[in-house]
């Protein structure tokens, strides 16, 4: 009996601390190549050179900075005639090219606010049916695949547990995928605990099975 006593403490100590502890080692790894950042200014004005000794976060801050002036220079005119010509610049280099415009047109679905990629979150049977998961929306199928593809249909991510970076591309059909009333982030979260952290119940009115997405 105590022997159980002693273990269900130390679980309940090791929930507490093990999230703390990788937040701190995730929160120090962004830390410590912000911090490279510092090597983009003068070797006068680094804060070594300046204070006579480094200061903590002082890369996380000049990046923060430095990220914010790009995108204020981005938004105007001039600052958009910069970047298309720098895209057009590496559109010209091989294997760089390639690299370049597959990771900034993901990056323009992800964070675009006109994106609508993992907008919704849906309930569908996978890998087989009876067998029920989460995915995403991430839009319609496009190009010479709706040549090829019979009926309505919707393009959906489904996440792997507990990595949701890796996942599966589908095309189902639109009357086969479910919209739940859950948030995207409270679905991530649903995912990355392998089922554990389950969203809070909603109450919610009658309503199609299957409602137009």
């Amino acid at each position: 009996m105590r022997g159980q006593l002693i273990k269900r403490y130390f679980i309940t100590g090791l929930l507490i601390w093990v999230p703390l502890a990788i937040t701190a080692w995730v929160l120090a790894l962004i830390a410590s190549v912000a911090d490279q950042s510092l090597r983009l200014l003068p070797e006068t004005l680094r804060p070594h050179q300046l204070l006579g000794y480094d200061i903590p976060g002082a890369g996380v801050v000049l990046t923060l900075l430095i990220i914010f002036v790009t995108g204020v220079l981005a938004a105007n005119f001039i600052g958009q005639r910069l970047v298309g010509w720098w895209e057009q610049l590496l559109a010209r280099i091989p294997v760089v090219n390639s690299i370049y415009l597959s990771v900034k047109q993901v990056s323009d679905t992800l964070f675009s606010s006109s994106g609508n990629a993992f907008r919704k979150a849906l309930l569908i049977q996978y890998p087989r049916r009876g067998s029920w998961t989460i995915a995403f929306l991430t839009g319609r199928p496009g190009g010479d695949v709706v040549n090829h593809l019979p009926g309505d249909l919707v393009s959906v991510y489904v996440p792997t547990t507990p990595n949701p970076t890796s996942g599966f591309f589908l095309m189902l059909p639109r009357s086969d995928v479910i919209e739940l009333d859950m948030d995207v982030d409270e679905a991530l979260k649903y995912i990355i605990s392998m089922g554990v952290v389950a969203p809070p119940a909603r109450t919610r009115l009658a309503k199609p099975s299957n409602p137009p997405l």
